[in-house]
């Protein structure tokens, strides 16, 4: 290991966060002249990809990022560009996306975007004691209840503009991260209606997506033609639940996820590398070998707080490899193939609240 790389260690992991991602999105990464982030850098964290779009979620996911590091001024500037560029002053809720010069492009009302806002918005406002940010979480979080309302007590996973047509089914991915919104939501308030939502929810995601053999989370409704699991989600919905405690209700996700956190890790870490691939067909044979680096993160975090002292001993190991390999004096690697080599090379705004959550997780 040269002396530019990070040091395989969880406060190796912290303090290149710290000294080398953070400054990237003060820096380069941000467009000070529409006050966002851009979508994503080079390799070398020097420049810019071609700006085509930016994206709610990214917004909403570095306000979260600057919240934890306690840049006050930047999360202002972050919330109210949020709120004056991304929120639909027509029809309610917030944009998917805005083109190059801030007008709105994509106009679908996505359930992905609307879970990042409550997200970030609550962790704002706790952190910072922002009232605006509080009442912008829950207004948001009644609009979801409301507008995107699926049978079995699911959600929707995207609708058109104006809410009157569905344009995405349900699926797994924005349940999950609507759950996260809600649990950071209940801290920052108190309001235990967030309680409530969040049992409601993860008992229909546990009729929905179970998948009862593997105890995983599908990434579809079970029983969809080429279904697929994946092993990163295996383990941040292990983390969740854990976080979640009672409010699983009768989902039996605590029981379910100890089966799929040893399923994910059986089937879906490379026991050379310690990369965690990106899906599983339900047998568990490997059907896309991509390893991306939100995946090994969850992997950290759920290691980190699994409940077996045994399986916490395999973190520091597992840092060890992941360190050199993701982590460079640059930035980081997206993504890898199987065999090691960089398969994505740019760096998009959205990974460091990836990075951040897990090195949280961790403790550090």
């Amino acid at each position: 290991m040269t002396a530019t790389q990070p040091s395989p260690s969880a406060a190796g992991l912290r303090e290149h966060f710290d000294r080398v991602v953070l400054p990237l999105w003060r820096g380069p990464g941000f467009n000070a002249a529409l006050r966002l982030p851009f979508e994503a850098l080079d390799a070398n964290g020097a420049a810019t990809l071609p700006v085509t779009r930016y994206r709610a979620m990214a917004c909403a996911r570095q306000l979260f990022v600057f919240s934890q590091a306690g840049d006050a001024e930047h999360c202002q500037t972050l919330f109210d560009t949020l709120r004056h560029t991304f929120q639909d002053s027509r029809n309610g809720g917030w944009f998917f996306s805005v083109d190059a010069n801030g007008a709105p492009l994509d106009t679908t009302k996505d359930l992905y975007t609307h879970a990042f806002v409550v997200f970030a918005c609550a962790a704002y406002g706790q952190r910072f004691g922002v009232k605006e940010a509080l009442d912008t979480a829950r207004e948001t979080s009644a609009l979801i209840v409301d507008r995107f309302k699926a049978p079995d007590g699911l959600l929707y996973a995207a609708l058109d503009a104006t809410f009157a047509n569905v344009t995405s089914g349900t699926l797994q991915n924005p349940l999950m991260h609507l759950v996260e919104a809600w649990l950071v939501a209940s801290e920052a308030t108190g309001d235990s209606a967030f309680d409530t939502a969040i049992t409601r929810l993860v008992e229909a995601v546990a009729r929905g997506f179970l998948h009862a053999p593997t105890g995983c989370i599908a990434e579809l409704p079970i029983g969809v033609q080429d279904n697929r699991l994946e092993p990163g989600h295996q383990f941040e919905w292990f983390w969740l639940a854990s976080r979640a405690g009672a409010r699983l209700g009768d989902s039996g996700l605590e029981a379910a996820l100890a089966r799929a956190f040893v399923f994910a890790e059986e089937h879906g870490v490379d026991p050379a590398t310690g990369g965690v691939t990106a899906a599983l067909d339900e047998r568990g044979d490997v059907i896309d070998a991509t390893q991306r680096i939100w995946a090994q993160t969850e992997y950290l975090r759920a290691l980190a707080t699994h409940g077996e002292a045994t399986v916490r001993a395999r973190l520091a190991p597992q840092i060890e490899r992941f360190a050199p390999r993701f982590l460079t004096a640059q930035g980081w690697v997206e993504c890898r193939d199987a065999a090691g080599n960089v398969a994505r090379a740019d760096m998009p705004s959205t990974t460091p609240y990836h990075l951040l959550t897990a090195y949280m997780g961790i403790g550090v």
